[in-house]
């Protein structure tokens, strides 16, 4: 960990960049002569969401609807690219993204409402497509249960990406779901380098705690994929087929990956937090970020943006085609069960 005084255990970002929304001038070194409660504090705010379910627009995001019962994320993910989008609820991309957390309370009854809708079409619905639906907020306020629960009594088929152990407390609704093939989990899986998680992810559960949770679900006969996202060449990027064996032998069924992109205010936390953490390797890694994306730290670029291009990118993307080969041959999710949802919205036409 850095040996600066000044710096945040527990958090990723050490700075709040300004909101280019507003006026507000940010400290670039908040709590300097803080104690480590002040530093530390999580505040909880409540929104009134009008809706749910989102439509997904990113061609190069698998499936048509997410839904995100939190905003902000106290696992303090470094690098995450959902830090964007605090700045649109007026705060900052970087420590308010992990302090200050919005509540959709509201969302079960919303989500109901929206698979009540004689217009709603079945598709599978993806937890997580933003903020991590099992950050620790969720322990206190049980948002994605409640959801599951609801999902589950309409019998319809979802998707859910998650760091957090926590998703093991809901096995008795997940269990039930993957009977009926209503449910695919990715645990995302940065590395297995518990020193590096400890400064990419610090609120996240440990690489062990994620390793037993793969297992334990696949066991229980959940079917599950294992997101290595993101890829940092410099970091994490010689963990590939390690990984891929591992995850493999604990009864994982897929792997898949992205390569990191510092888009927006995330270029600025990031080149922050390597220079704080990784001051001999920063130019290296931030050089080999630009390689992948067309001498630029962010991409914007659809297919292209989330695996990138350029020589690192296809070695990569090579490590990866040959771990699927290895440890994955003959391996695949279950598809999805699209019919029992009509059946349990519309009873009746069981009698026809």
């Amino acid at each position: 960990m850095s040996n600066n005084e000044n710096y945040i255990k527990g958090r990723g970002a050490q700075i709040n960049p300004a909101n280019p929304y507003h006026k507000v001038i940010y400290d670039k070194n908040p709590f300097p002569d803080a104690d480590e409660e002040r530093k530390l504090a999580t505040q909880f705010i409540n929104v009134q969401a009008k809706t749910i379910i989102n439509k997904v627009k990113s061609p190069d995001i698998p499936g048509a609807y997410s839904m995100n019962p939190y905003q902000g994320c106290e696992h303090g993910c470094v690098y995450c690219y959902a830090r964007n989008t605090h700045p649109y609820w007026g705060y900052s991309a970087g420590l308010d993204f992990e302090q200050k957390i919005l509540v959709k309370h509201d969302a079960p009854k919303l989500l109901r409402k929206r698979l009540q809708s004689k217009n709603w079409v079945v598709s599978p619905i993806m937890f997580s497509g933003n903020t991590d639906c099992y950050q620790p907020a969720e322990k206190k306020f049980e948002l994605t249960r409640k959801m599951l629960e609801v999902l589950w009594e309409f019998r319809h088929p979802v998707s859910m990406i998650t760091k957090n152990s926590l998703i093991l407390r809901d096995l008795d609704i997940l269990k039930k779901m993957a009977a009926h093939d209503l449910v695919h989990i990715s645990i995302t899986l940065t590395t297995l380098n518990e020193d590096l998680r400890s400064r990419l992810e610090p609120r996240t559960a440990t690489a062990t705690q994620r390793l037993k949770t793969i297992e334990t679900l696949a066991a229980e006969g959940i079917p599950v994929n294992v997101m290595m996202a993101p890829i940092i060449p410099g970091l994490n990027d010689h963990e590939i087929l390690k990984m891929a064996e591992t995850v493999s032998k604990l009864g994982a069924g897929s792997i898949a990956h992205t390569v990191v992109r510092l888009d927006g205010d995330i270029a600025e936390i990031f080149t922050d937090w390597l220079e704080r953490n990784f001051p001999d390797r920063k130019d290296k890694v931030l050089n080999k970020i630009r390689s992948c994306h067309a001498g630029e730290l962010g991409d914007n670029r659809y297919g292209k943006r989330m695996s990138g291009d350029g020589q690192i990118a296809e070695m990569i993307s090579a490590q990866m085609k040959l771990a699927r080969q290895r440890f994955f041959k003959n391996k695949k999710l279950p598809p999805y069960n699209l019919d029992l949802y009509e059946d349990r919205r519309n009873p009746q036409m069981k009698l026809f």
